[in-house]
C-alpha cells in the first residue's frame, strides 16, 4: 500500500561526507498471521535449537497506529523466556504484549518490526491474535462497522517532518547504529525529520528513530535486479535518501561500473516517486578485513570504488533532484574506527553520523 502525501522541496549547497553497511544476512523462517483489513500481524521464527527458538514480530497497520497493544493465544507448552523491545506478560497460553514508546508508531501502510522473544515450546503460529482489539487472525469482528464504500479519504495538509531513508547494507542496518547519532544530532539542530523503511531497529540514544532499510549482507546490485529496492522506496518514499550500499558487492568484486549502473536504477525509479528526491551518496568507509576474513584485495577494491563515484554523481545530478556525494572514507581509521576492519564500532558510528550531518544540516535548513 503507498500512502498520498505532499512531497518536500529541499535545497541544497554543494557538500561532502557519508557513510555505508554491510554484514551478515539471518535467513528467517515466517509464520504470517494473516488478518482483517487494516491489521496484520508477522510471526517470524528466526531461528531453533533443541526445544527453543527465537521469533521476531512485526505489524503492519492499515490505518495509522499510535500505541499497539497485542494479545494471542500460544500453542500449548509454548512459554516466553526472554523479550526486548515490549512490555509483556503470559499466563498460560495467553500472551500480552505493549509497545514501550518508541516503537509506538506505525504509519498507514508501514509494516514495522516491533519486539523480538526468545522462547521454548513449539514454533507454530499463535492463534487468537489481536492488536488494540481488533481481531488479526482473519476473522472478522462483527461489532465493527460497515465501511461506506461512496467515503473518499482525505489527504494529509502539506507540512509535517522530512522524510529521510537510510538505505544499504550491514553497516546502516545491523549494526549500522549511526542512525541514531544522525538522529540525535538532527534533532538537537531542530529539524524535524521521520526516518522511513520497511526495517526497524533501536540505536543509542533512546528515543531516536529506528526506521531503515539497511538489510545485512545484500548486494545492491541484487537487490535492484530482484525488484526489492524499487518495493522499498514505493513503499516508504523519501524526501532524502542516504544510500550507503555498496560495500558487499566491492567484496564480491563486482566492478565500479556495474554497481553505479545499480545506482542510476535507484535514482530513476525514486525521481519517478518523487522528482524532488535528494540523493546523498556516500563514499563507502575503508575495508581492511581481518586476516580471517580473507579479501586481501578489498582495500584496494573500495579505493577504486570511491574514484568513480563523483563523475557518476556530477553526470545525473539535477536542479529538482541533486546528488551530493559524502565523504565517509577520509578520517575514518578501520583500526580504529571499525571492531573487524569491516563493521564500524561506536566510534566509527560517530564519524559516520557526523558526516551525514554536515551534508544535511544545509539541506534541511
Amino acid at each position: 500500500m503507498r500512502t498520498t502525501r505532499n512531497r518536500k522541496r529541499l535545497t541544497v549547497t554543494a557538500m561532502a561526507a557519508a557513510a555505508l553497511t554491510t554484514g551478515a544476512l539471518a535467513v528467517a523462517t515466517a509464520n504470517p498471521v494473516l488478518a482483517e483489513d487494516g491489521c496484520e500481524v508477522d510471526y517470524t521464527v528466526v531461528s531453533s535449537w533443541g526445544s527453543g527458538f527465537q521469533a521476531n514480530v512485526a505489524i503492519t497497520a492499515g490505518e495509522a497506529i499510535d500505541g499497539w497493544d497485542l494479545e494471542w493465544t500460544f500453542p500449548a507448552g509454548t512459554t516466553v523466556t526472554s523479550a526486548w523491545n515490549v512490555d509483556w506478560d503470559q499466563s498460560g497460553t495467553a500472551f500480552t504484549g505493549s509497545d514501550v514508546g518508541w516503537n509506538a508508531a506505525i504509519a498507514s501502510g508501514q509494516t514495522r518490526e516491533v519486539f523480538g522473544f526468545i522462547g521454548s515450546g513449539a514454533t507454530a503460529a499463535p492463534a487468537a491474535v489481536t492488536v488494540n482489539g481488533d481481531l488479526c487472525d482473519g476473522q472478522v469482528d462483527p461489532t465493527d462497522p460497515p465501511t461506506d464504500p461512496t467515503e473518499t479519504p482525505t489527504e494529509d495538509p502539506g507540512g509535517g517532518p522530512v522524510r529521510i531513508m537510510p538505505l544499504g547494507d550491514s553497516i546502516t542496518g545491523s549494526p549500522g547504529c549511526w542512525r541514531g547519532n544522525l538522529w540525535s544530532l538532527l534533532d538537537q539542530a531542530g529539524h524535524e525529520v521521520d526516518f522511513v523503511g520497511s526495517l526497524s531497529q533501536a540505536c543509542n540514544p533512546t528515543g531516536s528513530d529506528p526506521d531503515h532499510e539497511g538489510h545485512g549482507g545484500y548486494l545492491v546490485t541484487q537487490s535492484v535486479a530482484n525488484g526489492n529496492v524499487h518495493s522499498w522506496l514505493e513503499l516508504n518514499t523519501p524526501d532524502v535518501l542516504l544510500l550507503h550500499f555498496a560495500t558487499n558487492d566491492v567484496w564480491s568484486a563486482i566492478p565500479p561500473a556495474q554497481i553505479l549502473a545499480a545506482y542510476t536504477t535507484i535514482v530513476e525509479d525514486l525521481r519517478e516517486l518523487n522528482p524532488d528526491a535528494v540523493i546523498l551518496v556516500a563514499k563507502i568507509i575503508p575495508l581492511r578485513p581481518d586476516a580471517s576474513f580473507g579479501c586481501t584485495d578489498c582495500p584496494q577494491r573500495a579505493i577504486d570504488f570511491n574514484a568513480a563515484i563523483p563523475a557518476w554523481a556530477a553526470g545525473l545530478t539535477t536542479a529538482e533532484s541533486p546528488i551530493t556525494v559524502v565523504d565517509q572514507w577520509t578520517g575514518f581509521d578501520p583500526d580504529v574506527d571499525t571492531y573487524d576492519g569491516v563493521h564500524p564500532d561506536e566510534d566509527g558510528y560517530v564519524k559516520i553520523a557526523a558526516n551525514w550531518f554536515e551534508a544535511l544540516d544545509p539541506i534541511l535548513g
